[in-house]
């Protein structure tokens, strides 16, 4: 019984996620749960998200710098959503997995002394 309701509710989020994001779910490595969530996390006014960085940050992709001294380098913000950010991840796991552009992306950012973190956290944001 339960099993038929979990059903039922995918086959409505999936119709109410298909009309409000199309182009979300058109994108590589995005599935129905994930464009919802992302959704959910911009909430009702999404006007006020002006940028793709004020996005990042209400999701908590945002770097934040902890340079101290000659050391420069960042950390992500833990202050956002962290369901939105858990929702980008799997979408950059799923896209270094499956999307050929994304690992020559890895390659290159690899190659100009990135760790694979920090290529991570840049594909989320």
């Amino acid at each position: 019984m339960l099993d038929a309701e979990i059903a039922r509710l995918d086959a409505q989020l999936a119709t109410v996620v298909t009309a409000a994001a199309p182009g979300t779910l058109a994108l590589p490595g995005v599935g129905v749960h994930l464009a919802a969530q992302l959704g959910i996390s911009a909430g009702q006014n999404i006007d006020r998200l002006r940028s793709e960085a004020a996005f990042a940050h209400r999701c908590a992709a945002a770097p934040l710098e902890v340079s101290s001294g000659k050391t420069h380098r960042h950390r992500l913000d833990r202050g956002g959503d962290r369901q939105a950010n858990r929702a980008l991840y799997m979408i950059v796991v799923v896209r270094l997995r499956y999307c050929a552009r994304t690992r020559a992306y890895l390659e290159r950012r690899t190659r100009e002394g990135l760790s694979k973190k920090d290529v991570m956290r840049c594909l989320k944001r």
